[in-house]
């Protein structure tokens, strides 16, 4: 009869067996995941400004208490316009540069007057909540020099956007991680 020690030491070493066999086959498990991860990794959420139709959403459907999503200007389209509409409401009740007139809730939008009746608009980030209202205005009845995207530096790189699943338009999607904005460079969608 083998001695006690012996049949101990070979329950050890069968146990210890079984375990390495488990964590190869979670190694494997793990390993198939990872190789799936770089499609994730590889990848950002962002907006197609031609796809976007300012619905809200954006403001209060991401994750974070103050959303990723934040307002672009593209000063090239811009008409730097005395009155804007992307901060000025385009249907106001006097047509005039009132603050009861503007459209931005948080004041996110910085007027500057550069010369003549030409004014520059800018967007404080910190304060810019997604809203889309200044886009809408700046699509409608201006040039279009306004839309919305997702920073990068703020934004969490959700496994599903919170916000692209409500987004009813489809408009935010995957984008190449070295190419993770897609940016505005006329005024019509190009073909």
């Amino acid at each position: 009869m083998p001695d006690r020690d012996a049949i101990v030491s070979r329950r050890a070493a069968m146990g210890a067996g079984v375990r390495a066999a488990a964590l190869l086959a979670a190694g494997g498990a793990l390993g198939a995941l990872a190789s799936r991860a770089p499609a994730r990794s590889q990848t950002r959420w962002q907006i197609d400004p031609w796809a976007c139709t300012w619905c809200g959403q954006c403001a209060t459907e991401c994750v974070l208490a103050q959303s990723a999503v934040k307002c672009t200007q593209v000063f090239p389209l811009c008409g730097y316009c005395r009155l804007c509409t992307g901060f000025f409401d385009a249907q106001p009740h006097a047509l005039d540069s009132g603050a009861e007139n503007q459209l931005c809730p948080t004041n996110a939008i910085v007027r500057r007057h550069v010369e003549g009746q030409y004014y520059e608009y800018t967007i404080n980030e910190s304060a810019c909540i997604g809203c889309g209202k200044c886009v809408k205005g700046c699509t409608l009845y201006g040039n279009g020099s306004f839309f919305l995207q997702i920073n990068h530096a703020l934004c969490v790189n959700c496994n599903q956007c919170t916000i692209a699943s409500k987004c009813p338009s489809r408009a935010i999607g995957r984008v190449d991680r070295e190419h993770p904005y897609l940016l505005k460079t006329t005024t019509s969608k190009p073909t």
